[in-house]
C-alpha cells in the first residue's frame, strides 16, 4: 500500500491538479486518506471538501469529471500531483477550465480565459 503523510495537516494533504496533456494546473484541493484509497481504486478525481465537510467526486454534479491519468508523490510524502483528462472542459466550478483564470499585473487582476459554462445554469437545476 502507498503510505501519504495525512497528519502533517490535520489528516489532509494538498493535490494539484494538472491536465494530462497540457500541462496547465487546473486547481488545487485537497484529500484525506478515504479519499486517496477511493480515488485509487476508481480513477477518477476523488477530493476532500473542507466546506461541505465530505468526500467529493469532482464533476459529479457539473459533469465534468476528471479521470487521473497519473500520479505523482513528492518528497515528504504530503503533496500530490493528479495528471487528469478533464472532461467536459472544465475544472472550475465558475465555469472556466482552470481555477487559475485570473492575473496580477501593474497592481490589477484580469480575467484572462473564457467561461466554458454558466454556473447558474449547472448547479442551480
Amino acid at each position: 500500500m502507498i503510505e501519504l503523510d495525512f497528519d502533517k495537516m490535520g489528516g489532509l494533504i494538498p493535490a494539484i491538479v494538472q491536465d494530462y496533456t497540457s500541462g496547465e494546473v487546473l486547481m488545487l484541493a485537497f484529500i484525506n486518506q478515504e479519499a486517496w484509497e477511493t480515488m485509487l481504486s476508481t480513477g477518477k478525481a476523488t477530493y476532500y471538501s473542507r466546506s461541505r465537510q465530505k468526500l467529493w467526486v469532482k464533476g459529479e454534479t457539473s459533469g465534468n469529471l476528471q479521470l487521473v491519468k497519473e500520479v505523482r508523490i513528492d518528497c515528504d510524502d504530503d503533496t500530490v500531483l493528479l495528471k487528469v483528462e478533464q472532461i467536459g472542459g472544465a475544472a472550475c466550478h465558475l465555469g472556466y477550465k482552470s481555477c487559475f483564470f485570473k492575473k496580477v499585473a501593474n497592481g490589477t487582476v484580469r480575467i484572462t480565459a473564457q467561461r466554458i459554462f454558466d454556473p447558474k445554469e449547472v448547479y442551480n437545476k
